[in-house]
């Protein structure tokens, strides 16, 4: 299988970069890729985990729509410890991305945590894609709770003649 192929088919639209397959759904297909510090134009950008999976970001992002960066904000603004915990996770993706610079690299660098926030949540899209790749993150948690499990009959994508695209047999599960 041609990861990178199967990528844009998941998305939509070629990739930036080089990608590496971070997770894998049950049917083997890419749900959350790691994405280079450095985009292949050589733009900085903020977000390590990219999410790839269209079931996880239609769910994801029905629950932002509902209000759930705010909710995720409120929480931490509630909770000290899960705010400190918030914050470790913020320091490890911003050091797990910053070390993928390539060495000797004193150009612009990407900023902040993840997704690049410089403080509170983004994007729980950035959020579970960090989780789902194995990190520990108490606000990609929370979501996974709402959102797992990704439980598809059928591929987001196939292949036909050789080329991925959008699985039109594919449907979300209930």
């Amino acid at each position: 299988m041609d990861d990178r192929s199967v990528v844009e088919a998941q998305i939509g639209r070629p990739p930036r970069s080089l990608i590496d397959v971070a997770q894998r759904c049950h049917l083997d297909l890419p749900v959350v890729i790691i994405v280079p510090p450095l985009l292949d134009d050589g733009t900085p950008f903020p977000t390590l985990y990219w999410l790839t999976c269209p079931l996880a970001s239609k769910r994801i992002g029905r629950i932002e729509a509902a209000g759930g960066v705010r909710t995720a904000e409120q929480m931490l603004a509630d909770d000290p410890d899960l705010s400190a915990a918030y914050d470790g996770a913020t320091a490890r993706y911003r050091d797990d991305r910053d070390v993928r610079l390539p060495e000797g690299h004193t150009g612009p660098r990407p900023t902040g945590g993840v997704g690049g926030t410089r403080a509170g949540v983004k994007c729980l899209h950035a959020q579970y894609a960090d989780t789902a790749a194995g990190n520990s993150n108490p606000i990609g948690a929370w979501t996974a709770e709402q959102i797992e499990p990704l439980d598809c009959v059928t591929g987001c994508v196939a292949a036909a003649d050789g080329a991925w695209s959008r699985n039109p047999a594919w449907t979300e599960p209930r």
